[in-house]
Parts: C-alpha cells; structure tokens; sequence
C-alpha cells in the first residue's frame, strides 16, 4: 500500500495516524508511507523521530471570529492545495488519510478533487471543522464515538474505533511500577495524569489530598507534567511524602505502564480512552473545560453512561472530591473490576486493523 497521511496541531490527531502507520507496516512491511504535516506543528518533531517521511505545507487555521487572518488562511488554504497536488502527483498514493487539524484540510481535498480515494478519521465525539468540511469529498469517514455520526452524511460513515486502542491493547505488566518508581505490588495503584503538559487544576487537588491519601491501603502516582513539577514540588505537601505516594514530572512511554494500574484518573481526551478502554481501566475522568464544543465531557459521557467511568467536572473538583471518587473505586474492588470489564466493552482492541479494511474496500471499489 501507498498510504499519504496527514493530521496535525495535537498529539489526539498525531499518535493515531502513526498507530494506523505501525499496523499497515506489520500487516505489509513493503507498504511505502508519506506524512505530510506543517513545520511548526508537534508532528515535526513526532514524526521524524517515529522514523516516518515527512513533507511540510505552509498553512493556518480559522479565526472563530471576524478577522483580516482570514484572508491569509484562504490564500494558504488554496496554495497549499497546490503544492499538495504535486506532492501527491509525485508520490502516488493509493489511498489518502486525514486524522484532523486543519494541515489535513488541505492534503485530503487535494487528493479527493485529483479522484484519489480518501478518507478521514474523526477521534472526538464532536466533530473537528476540517474533517466536517471534508467529509463532503472524502470517499469513508471514521468514527470513534456514536455521538459524531450524525455530524456527517450518514452513507458516508463507519465505526472503526481508534487506532491508537490497537497499539495498546497487547500490552502486559512489565514490573515497572515497582523496579522504576518503588511502588509495591502488593498494594493497588491509582495514576494522576493530567496529560503531557500536566493540568493545574488536576495537580492542585492531587496536592491538596495527599495528607488524605498517606491514609489510604492504596498507593497514589502523581504525574504533574514537566512545566509543573519543580513549581509542586516546592509546596509543603510534597516535602516528606508518606510512602504510598510518588511524585513524577513525566513518565516515559506512558502506555506501557498501564497495564499495571488499578486505576487512572485523567483528562478525556479521544487517546487516553482508547488505550484505557482497549486494556479495561476503571477512570475518573476531569474532562479539560478548554477544548472546542466542551467534547471532551462528551466523551467522558459516553463511558460514564456505560459504568466505565466517574466523572468530576472541573468547577466541582476540590482535593475532597478528588479522594471521594478514588476511594469508590479503590476501596471496593468488585466495583473496579465491573467497572474495568465495562470500559472493556467500550473499547475496540482492532480498530486499525477496521481502519484498514475501509482503506482496502475504497481502494479497490
């Protein structure tokens, strides 16, 4: 397979088009791949550093309000149509992907308006506004969550889950908990993670509760992110930490550790619930109240509706709710396993392999 793929500006878009990436390279080792991104985007760095080809287009996004930007983003919109077009004339591709951002706008309308079959991959349970755009030219659209279904024509949909899930769900308990952060493992774990950068109010309440948790016949690892740590670290709370808790700025190859936590508690971001739902983690979810159209409580919906999940809404988190909702999972372990064998259900362990399939049936129509 000749696969050019794009999608940009967040690691939600990124990581699932380099795990759909890994599962064709398995599936056909000669497959020959194409990425194409912006300079400044993280998929500069990401990319390269996965080993994958990576070409860069000049383009921005939409202001959400009236502004002269606007006529600058329509002229590098339709230039980079252009130089898209002679990126795909030399390459050849037999199919085009677009997992979101606008830097993919660009690349799949190129390639649907040059009769290339395309296809667009939405992670969120609200659509993004290139991939609605899109989804008006592209050949399938993904899905990640019923909720988005009906942001786009109906024929045109198909539920694959998120590729990301696949890369994860063969993952097994390594011992790293114990050798690389001395917890024991006898005893539970609950991970506090606010995402690669950390989340103030997540670390804030993870702060404020450790007194609370010194008491608790579970152990806590609190990940702050590294803007974060020296800033937590330097609060009294953190000085003399009982020994249940550990306190890490950044933890590399973060889904590898999964498989030996009890428990998460987390943003809702489209990533993070495809790898704990495809390996079973009971979570508490703090969706992040900063992203487009709230979607994040709506993805946190979708497993609280499934008893995969609680949920605590930013406004409502405090260090006492935080240890209320920790301790209705940690303290009743037949609660944690219904509740890991939920987010289970929800999960969907083959989903690149699904995502491939749709590639092979539009390639070949």
């Amino acid at each position: 397979m000749r696969l050019l793929i794009s999608g940009g500006g967040t690691g939600g878009h990124i990581y699932p088009a380099l795990a759909l990436i890994e599962a064709i390279k398995q599936k056909e080792p000669d497959s020959e791949i194409l990425y194409v991104g912006t300079h400044k985007g993280l998929e500069s760095r990401i990319v390269p550093l996965a080993g994958v080809p990576l070409k860069t287009i000049k383009i921005q996004g939409f202001k959400r309000s009236l502004s002269l930007e606007n006529f600058k983003t329509v002229y590098l919109f339709l230039k980079s149509v252009h130089d898209c077009k002679k990126i795909i004339r030399d390459f050849k591709p037999d199919v085009v992907v677009g997992t979101g951002g606008y830097v993919c706008g660009a690349v799949v309308y190129a390639a649907a308006r040059m009769k290339i079959p395309t296809f667009v991959h939405e992670q969120n349970s609200v659509a993004g506004v290139t991939n609605k755009f899109l989804s008006r030219f592209v050949d399938k659209v993904g899905i990640c969550f019923e909720d988005a279904r009906k942001d786009f024509p109906a024929s045109k949909v198909v539920f694959t889950g998120n590729p990301r899930a696949q890369q994860v769900a063969g993952m097994k308990d390594t011992g790293r908990l114990e050798k690389e952060y001395k917890l024991r493992k006898d005893l539970p774990t609950v991970m506090i993670f606010g995402g690669s950068r950390g989340a103030e109010g997540i670390n804030a309440a993870a702060l404020k509760a450790i007194p609370q948790f010194a008491k608790k016949e579970y152990q806590v690892l609190f990940v702050t992110g590294k803007v974060h740590y020296d800033k937590i670290m330097a609060k009294d709370e953190a000085k003399n930490l009982p020994d249940n808790v550990r306190i890490e700025p950044y933890i590399a190859d973060m889904p590898a550790i999964l498989p030996e936590v009890a428990s998460i508690v987390g943003r809702a971001g489209a990533t993070s619930l495809a790898e704990i739902t495809a390996l079973g983690i009971p979570t508490i979810l703090i969706p992040s109240p900063y992203v487009t159209n709230d979607h994040q409580t709506k993805n946190a919906m979708s497993l609280v509706n499934k008893d995969a999940a609680l949920m605590i809404k930013e406004k409502d988190l405090t260090a006492d709710t935080l240890v209320k909702n920790i301790d209705e999972i940690m303290n009743d372990s037949d609660k944690r396993l219904q509740m890991g064998k939920n987010a289970k259900k929800a999960g969907i362990p083959d989903a690149a392999n699904q995502v491939i399939k749709v590639l092979e049936d539009i390639m070949h129509k």
